[in-house]
């Protein structure tokens, strides 16, 4: 049998002698400050140091809790009816100092000892200081300690928040501290280039994907970064903004043709909002123009759908390049409108018709004499056979399909040829 080894277990301690217990004195924490002077919120918001100075000497006011009261009306169902409500919003000093860029008063702070991930109110300051795009209170923030992967209640990391143009340094610092490029919000599953497509910031996108941003990573919809930049590019004062964001995005490998949940692709998006240099530009990347969403509908008809709102923004265009990229023509209750202004939309459609078919609506549209000819050549021509040089142009779209605008631009004919095999022309109908 092996011998045992073990060491014996020491004896236990003798009892105490019996006497008077004695009980050791714990103190517990003073209770936190809690502020709703309005004077000392302004304080801080406006960064008046001889005021920070004089609140200071007391340090309790360092980590205060800042707060306000709101009263609203809120529908109580027990009651059947609307209540005023009171609701107490919080805040800390160095939130208040951080949301509106004074360093100084964040420096000072934290020499006094804040507590620089607190978070009252579900934020903390270095998500209000990257909110406000105030570069210098980040780098201090991070400096002390600020964790730059917290979430705050709402779902949003700090890099989330980069959402202005003067917070690329903002965004910068936070990755060159180790915050995840690819984080996501909690609720939406959005990753900080979703949020830089979103709100069109090209240099923010040009820096999330120099440090690896997942160019194919969907939100809770099912969306990439390229359906939301084609989502937002609404007006066409921001278009050029957007189109830089989409090609960056198409350059690092962003799919055209990925839908969401509701099988809208980045394709449908743009032609919803009329935008003809980010639809050529997805087209040329590889979208199908031919491809439904979920209620049926192809590009061209969400384009259609839309057409009174941007009658300035060239939807001809938009129709053009799609019929050239293989969009099937549409019947003409689908392009019926109430406009007279879109007689040059409606004469690229009609050219890509072997035949003028009947445009009954035309009857109930308010006609002006400038349109009057163009509408009496369309009843004068519906259903009659077009012209042989009309039809061998069908004839040869028909046979390139999708590839018809890159077949007819490598043809060695004279640019007239070209402009009307692409359906480009002044409004005449062949």
């Amino acid at each position: 049998m092996r011998a045992l080894t073990r060491v014996p277990l020491p004896r236990a301690p003798s009892r105490p002698p019996p006497g008077p217990l004695r009980l050791q004195e714990v103190r517990a924490a003073p209770p936190q400050v809690r502020c709703r002077d309005a004077a000392i919120h302004n304080t801080f918001m406006c960064g008046d140091m001889k005021g920070v100075y004089a609140i200071l000497r007391d340090p309790a006011m360092v980590n205060a809790l800042m707060e306000t009261v709101h009263e609203e009306m809120v529908w109580a169902p027990e009651m059947g009816m609307w209540t005023m409500s009171c609701k107490v919003k919080q805040t800390s000093a160095l939130r208040l100092a951080s949301r509106h860029g004074h360093a100084a008063c964040v420096e000072e702070l934290l020499f006094r000892g804040a507590e620089v991930n607190a978070d009252p109110g579900g934020s903390t300051a270095l998500h209000d200081a990257c909110a406000g795009g105030h570069a210098a209170c980040v780098k201090l923030l991070l400096a002390h300690g600020a964790d730059a992967q917290l979430l705050s209640a709402d779902g949003n990391a700090p890099l989330h928040l980069c959402t202005l143009p003067l917070s690329l340094q903002c965004a910068e610092l936070l990755l060159d501290s180790g915050a995840d490029v690819n984080v996501r919000t909690a609720e939406s599953r959005l990753t900080p280039l979703h949020v830089a497509a979103l709100r069109g910031l090209e240099a923010h996108v040009e820096l999330l994907l120099s440090v690896g941003a997942d160019v194919l990573a969907t939100n809770l919809e099912g969306e990439t970064a390229l359906n939301a930049a084609c989502a937002r590019a609404e007006k066409p004062s921001e278009a050029s903004r957007y189109q830089g964001v989409v090609r960056r995005l198409l350059d690092a490998g962003a799919d055209p043709r990925t839908a969401g949940k509701k099988r809208h692709t980045p394709l449908h998006n743009a032609c919803a909002n009329c935008c003809p240099a980010i639809v050529e530009l997805l087209l040329l990347y590889g979208a199908q123009a031919d491809v439904r969403n979920c209620a049926g509908y192809t590009p061209l008809e969400c384009l259609l759908q839309v057409l009174e709102d941007y009658l300035n923004q060239q939807p001809e265009s938009v129709v053009r390049t799609l019929l050239n990229h293989g969009a099937k023509t549409v019947p003409p209750k689908v392009w019926k409108s109430d406009s007279v202004e879109l007689c040059l939309l409606f004469c690229v459609i009609l050219n890509s018709y072997p035949i003028v078919p009947p445009c009954d609506w035309i009857d109930d549209c308010p006609l002006t004499q400038g349109h009057l000819d163009f509408f009496k050549l369309v009843r004068e021509r519906s259903g009659h056979p077009r012209s042989l040089q009309h039809l061998c142009r069908c004839a040869l779209r028909r046979q390139l399909g999708s590839l018809c605008h890159s077949q007819v631009s490598r043809l060695d004919v004279p640019s007239s040829v070209k402009d009307y095999l692409l359906l480009h022309n002044d409004g005449t109908l062949h």
